[in-house]
C-alpha cells in the first residue's frame, strides 16, 4: 500500500488508496485452502494415508488416535515421527481473551483493524504484525523488555537491527524498548498498558507476540522417557530423541522456529528412519523475516565469528547505490558480509532491504558449500538487478566496490 501511495513518483495517478478487509481475509483464506488441499494431493498421490485426530504415543511403535474424545484406534509403526509444532505462548499478566487482547492466531482473523494497538514484544512476529498494522493506518507502538528489537535472534548483525529501528520510527511506528509491562487491563475506552516506571499506555487492542509455546505436552512423551528440555524435544543431529525408533522434527524441537527448518528436519528424519544417515548444518540455513524490508540472514554475524576465533573482514553495501533498488524505489537497507580475513571464506551474510529473503540463497551457498568473496565477486550478476548487491558487498570485502 506504501507503494501504490507513492504511484505519483513513477509517473502514475490513483485515486485516494484503501483497502478492503474482508476481500484481504477471503483472499488469505483462498490461499491458504489452496495450499492445504495441494498437501492432501501429494499424501493421496503418494498412497500416504491420512487420519485425522489427536494423536499419543503408548509405545516407541504404537499411537493412539482420538477425535473429539472419542477412540477411532491405533497405529502401529516401527519407527514414528513427532511433528506437533508450536502456538503462541501466554502468561497470566497478559489476559488473552481473543477480543481485545489477541495472539497472532487472532490477528490473522482480525475483522476490524484498531485505532491503536500495542504490539508486546520487539522479536521477528512482533515487527511483522508491526508493520502490517501501520501500514493499515493503525498507531502501533512496540514494548520489549529487552533494549533492542530482535534481540532473542542469535547471530543477527547489531547494524542490520538498528537500521529496522530507524525505518520504524520514520514509519510512525513508536518503540518502547528496555520496558517491562506489569499488567494488562480493559477499561469502558480501551486497554491501559502498565509500564514498569510507572507509565501507562491506552490503545484500543493489544496484540502480545512473546514467543511460542512447543506441543510437546499430552502426547504421551514423559510417559515413555522422552527426554524434554524447556518444553523441547532433545534430538540428536539425525532428529532421533533418547527413545529408539522415536524422532522428532520441527518447532516442537526447539530449535529454528521455521517452516523451512521443519521440513528439512523432516527429509533427516524420515531419511534416518529409513536406514540412512542424513544430518542437518543449522550454521547453513536461511532466516527471513518479513518486516518492511524483508531481513534476511545466514552463518555468523561479526561478534559471533570473533568468538569462535575467527579474524574478520566485513563488505558492506547500501541499496540505495544500487540503480534496480532506485527503479523499484526500494532503496533503504543494505547487505553486510563477514569474510574470514586471509581466505576470505565467506562465514555470514546480513540483509536488510527489498527481497532480502531471495537473496539471501546466494548466501546461504556460499556459508554451506564453504565459497569466498572471491568467488561471489568474480560470478557476473547481471544488471539492472538487486543481486548485483551481492557481488558489490563482495568487492567490498577486499575495499574494491565500484559502485559506492
Amino acid at each position: 500500500m506504501a507503494k501504490i501511495r507513492r504511484s505519483s513518483e513513477f509517473g502514475i495517478g490513483t485515486k485516494e488508496v484503501s483497502f478492503n478487509l474482508p476481500q484481504i481475509m477471503l483472499r488469505k483464506k483462498e490461499i491458504v485452502s489452496r495450499q492445504v488441499q495441494g498437501i492432501r494431493h501429494l499424501l493421496e498421490s503418494n498412497g500416504i494415508e491420512l487420519v485425522e485426530g489427536r494423536g499419543k504415543l503408548l509405545s516407541p511403535n504404537l499411537v493412539e488416535i482420538v477425535q473429539n474424545g472419542k477412540r477411532l484406534g491405533e497405529v502401529q509403526a516401527s519407527k514414528v515421527i513427532v511433528a506437533t509444532g508450536s502456538e503462541p505462548a501466554k502468561i497470566p499478566q497478559f489476559p488473552i481473551d481473543a477480543r481485545n487482547v489477541l495472539t497472532s492466531n487472532e490477528a490473522l482473523e482480525i475483522e476490524d483493524i484498531p485505532r491503536d494497538l500495542v504490539i508486546v514484544g520487539g522479536g521477528v512476529i512482533g515487527c511483522e504484525f508491526a508493520g502490517l498494522f501501520s501500514e493499515m493506518g493503525c498507531e502501533v507502538t512496540i514494548v520489549d523488555i529487552l533494549p533492542k528489537l530482535l534481540g532473542t535472534l542469535p547471530n543477527i548483525e547489531a547494524r542490520v537491527t538498528i537500521q529496522l529501528e530507524m525505518i520504524l520510527k520514520r514509519r510512525g511506528i513508536k518503540l518502547l524498548l528496555g520496558k517491562k509491562i506489569e499488567k494488562i487491563a480493559s477499561q469502558p475506552d480501551g486497554m491501559i498498558i502498565s509500564i514498569e516506571d510507572g507509565n501507562e499506555l491506552k490503545a484500543e487492542k493489544v496484540l502480545v507476540c512473546i514467543g511460542r509455546q512447543l506441543n510437546s505436552q499430552g502426547v504421551g512423551l514423559e510417559e515413555l522417557g522422552v527426554k524434554i528440555e524447556r518444553g523441547g524435544i532433545v534430538v540428536n543431529r539425525q532428529m532421533e530423541t533418547n527413545v529408539a525408533g522415536v524422532y522428532a522434527i520441527g518447532d516442537v524441537t526447539g530449535k529454528m522456529q521455521l517452516a523451512h527448518v521443519a521440513s528439512a528436519q523432516g527429509i533427516v528424519a524420515a531419511e534416518n528412519s529409513l536406514g540412512n544417515k542424513s544430518f542437518l548444518d543449522y550454521q547453513t540455513v536461511p532466516n527471513c523475516i518479513f518486516t518492511t524490508p524483508e531481513i534476511a540472514y545466514v552463518g555468523l554475524d561479526r561478534e559471533g565469528a570473533k568468538k569462535a576465533g575467527y579474524e574478520v573482514k566485513v563488505g558492506r553495501f547500501n541499496f540505495a547505490f544500487l540503480g534496480k533498488a532506485q527503479i523499484m524505489g526500494e532503496a533503504e537497507g543494505l547487505v553486510m558480509i563477514v569474510a574470514e580475513e586471509g581466505t576470505f571464506r565467506v562465514l555470514g551474510m546480513h540483509i536488510i532491504g527489498p527481497h532480502a529473503s531471495d537473496l539471501i540463497h546466494e548466501g546461504a551457498l556460499a556459508v554451506s558449500q564453504g565459497l569466498t568473496t572471491v568467488d561471489i565477486a568474480r560470478t557476473i550478476h547481471a544488471h539492472p538487478t538487486l543481486s548485483e548487491i551481492l557481488c558489490e558487498a563482495a568487492r567490498a570485502v577486499h575495499d574494491k566496490a565500484i559502485h559506492s
